[in-house]
């Protein structure tokens, strides 16, 4: 018939495999499929910890994690899975995991984890464990049941801590919250979040850092800088080794340091050298005590009674915690007295004005140069020599 073609048999067999694999293209692969399944797995979870339903979280696999950390106040509590590794009957999830605690979160708390999981008997996925991802650090409740201790102003999370000693970190948050917002006049969220691990590998595990990095440092503050008022919420997290072994008046001093870290972080950038941001968090927390210049400052005294009196501010690789513990003592302590100087010759309110200037600066260069012409009207030589002549004043 005119128009009409033979079609050979290669021909067939190749059209055939055309349309198999369009069909293929169209239908989703398994790995697709199995994500999906795991984010609705994950969303079922998650509602059974903010439903606070044990059983309803235990039908999605191990309990273990709702038990641990049933008596946190959470807001909100998601995953969103990354990645799917499926290999048969199990598979490993790579997901995004993001809290708030209700009361002191702004901003979610995110985190990375990693997810194994397998196939139950009704075929579908359960989870067998729920680990922090390689790089992330540990959230408290990988360590172990969490406690929790109420304050007006603060909220304790504790592992492996009886409940009267958690009770005593809330009231020395309590005390540093209006200690902090005398002397930081900015809006704050004026609550804080404490940390107590068990022991100081627990504060590295939470730092995901190896533990000589914070033997001696009785505490740290957690933070993003320079991301404004909608930054997650700081933790106070606490080295209970080296805490334990303050008196009243130190443990006082170091809430009331790391509480000022968590006011000023909007207005803390890269901009801000460690030598101010430190200092003044120091400069607070030794504000309303009778302590001198000397006994707050022991290593830098020293070292100016024998004449090593500093020619500059430090760096901040001298705030490292992994160097020399006297020299990190020294650059404290000359923060601190940088900080106090500035207080007692150009008044407080002038030292914050200082601080807030040099954070608004979008780069470190120049940030320092600009704020104390601009809020002390010096310059940074003029002010080292002032400082140093400070140093011979007041620890000579």
């Amino acid at each position: 018939m005119a128009g009409r073609r033979r079609v050979s048999g290669a021909s067939v067999v190749a059209l055939c495999l055309l349309l198999v694999a369009l069909v293929a293209c169209g239908g989703p692969p398994a790995a697709d499929s199995a994500r999906a399944e795991v984010q609705s797995l994950l969303d079922r979870r998650a509602r059974a910890v903010l439903d606070r339903d044990p059983v309803a979280y235990a039908r999605t696999g191990d309990r273990t994690g709702y038990d641990r950390l049933s008596a946190v106040p959470l807001a909100d509590w998601s995953y969103r899975v990354t990645a799917v590794r499926r290999s048969g009957d199990t598979a490993t999830a790579q997901a995004d995991l993001s809290y708030r605690v209700r009361g002191h979160d702004r901003a979610p708390v995110t985190t990375a984890r990693t997810l194994r999981l397998s196939r139950g008997a009704d075929d579908r996925w359960i989870v067998d464990s729920d680990r922090p991802a390689r790089k992330a650090g540990q959230q408290l409740w990988d360590q172990g049941t969490v406690r929790v201790a109420r304050g007006e102003r603060s909220l304790v999370l504790g592992v492996g801590r009886p409940s009267d000693q958690l009770r005593d970190y809330a009231e020395l948050a309590d005390r540093a919250v209006p200690a902090v917002s005398d002397a930081w006049d900015r809006p704050w969220p004026r609550r804080v979040v404490v940390l107590v691990p068990e022991s100081l590998q627990g504060m590295a595990g939470l730092l995901n850092s190896p533990a000589s990095s914070y033997r001696g440092i009785a505490a740290v503050t957690t933070g993003e800088t320079g991301t404004g008022r909608r930054a997650p919420a700081d933790r106070v997290i606490v080295n209970p080794d080296a805490f334990g072994l303050l008196g009243d008046s130190g443990r006082r001093v170091v809430l009331t340091h790391e509480t000022t870290h968590v006011a000023t972080r909007a207005h803390t950038t890269a901009a801000t050298p460690l030598w101010l941001s430190e200092g003044f968090a120091d400069w607070v927390g030794y504000r309303s005590g009778a302590r001198t210049p000397a006994e707050a400052a022991p290593e830098l005294a020293y070292a100016v009674g024998r004449g090593d009196l500093p020619t500059a501010l430090p760096a901040d690789e001298d705030f490292g915690f992994s160097g020399d513990a006297d020299r990190l003592a020294r650059a404290y302590e000359s923060g601190w007295l940088a900080c106090r100087l500035i207080a007692d010759r150009w008044g407080e309110d002038r030292l914050g004005e200082f601080y807030r200037a040099v954070g608004a600066h979008d780069r470190r260069e120049g940030a320092v140069e600009s704020a104390m012409k601009s809020v002390l009207g010096t310059t940074p030589e003029a002010f080292t020599a002032q400082w140093r002549d400070y140093l011979r004043a007041e620890l000579g």
